[in-house]
């Protein structure tokens, strides 16, 4: 997910979110069960991520694909030397980044790309830019280039606190078109990503939906939780300006997701799905 622009993006700090994708791109790409399990690699030399943020997928990617070339796109400068910095750090000459922004034309050639991949993206998309972006990404594809997609969804849990501050994003979210939820209850981009695909002019979609459990006790249970402590406390100013809930409230169910998160009977869930298609094969 990329830290966008201050107009667009939900969270504001881009030095405690910075450090809060890192976590959340090794859980996503943990719960997935890799960095692109799904996808066919034979052929595939050029990759893009789009909103790369912290870069911590196309940056796995070109250590564990030396013969791939990466290319990471974020709008922000700050983020893109970041990067920079990572790749130089773990000695990658297989990796590079450019400042390009998800909602605008992207400053590449057509058929640049044998495969273009973007994860959770909802932070900064909304319902006007989706068919917008699907094009950039279909004509920056080789004939046949394949793009990869992947959002979560919902939370599913028995901490009601959990359930509660959670609908209160969505709802968030839902209120500046920023999904396809019909009722604010939920995050509502993964079930729309396949049709949003095929209206884009892409073919051979398939999809794969996914979980990640952070009960208590399971693997996953303790980055999520540091990852959910940092989220709800960077959103807070995003719900309280688009949710009628006080902040007095929505400190108190905060503290109580937080005791809730660590009881030993604490059960959650939090599904996704990845979608992947190819562009058509010229003649």
């Amino acid at each position: 997910m990329s830290i966008e622009d201050a107009n667009r993006y939900v969270i504001k700090d881009q030095g405690v979110e910075l450090g809060r994708l890192v976590l959340q791109d090794q859980l996503y790409t943990q719960a997935i069960g890799g960095l692109f399990p799904e996808i066919e690699l034979a052929g595939i030399q050029r990759v893009l991520d789009i909103a790369c943020g912290p870069a911590g997928w196309a940056i796995d990617v070109a250590f564990e694909y030396p013969e791939m070339q990466v290319v990471g796109g974020d709008s922000s400068e700050s983020i893109i030397a970041y990067n920079f910095a990572q790749a130089r750090v773990r000695h990658l000459e297989n990796v590079t980044f450019e400042v390009m922004d998800v909602r605008a034309p992207f400053p590449f050639q057509d058929h640049s790309f044998d495969l273009v991949n973007g994860r959770l993206l909802v932070g900064v998309m909304d319902q006007e830019s989706w068919p917008k972006l699907l094009r950039e990404c279909k004509r920056v594809l080789q004939p046949g280039g394949t793009i990869r997609l992947t959002e979560s969804e919902i939370v599913i849990s028995n901490s009601q606190a959990c359930q509660q501050i959670s609908g209160y994003f969505y709802e968030a979210l839902a209120k500046q078109k920023r999904t396809y939820s019909v009722d604010g209850r939920s995050l509502g981009i993964a079930y729309r990503l396949p049709k949003l695909l095929q209206e884009a002019g892409f073919q051979e979609i398939q999809s794969k939906a996914f979980k990640l459990d952070c009960s208590s006790a399971t693997p996953l249970h303790y980055p999520t939780f540091r990852n959910m402590e940092a989220a709800y406390t960077l959103l807070k100013p995003f719900i309280l300006q688009h949710v009628p809930v006080t902040e007095e409230a929505y400190d108190h169910l905060y503290t109580q997701m937080v005791a809730d998160f660590q009881q030993e009977e604490f059960l959650c869930f939090s599904f996704g799905l990845t979608a992947w298609a190819n562009t058509p094969e010229e003649a």
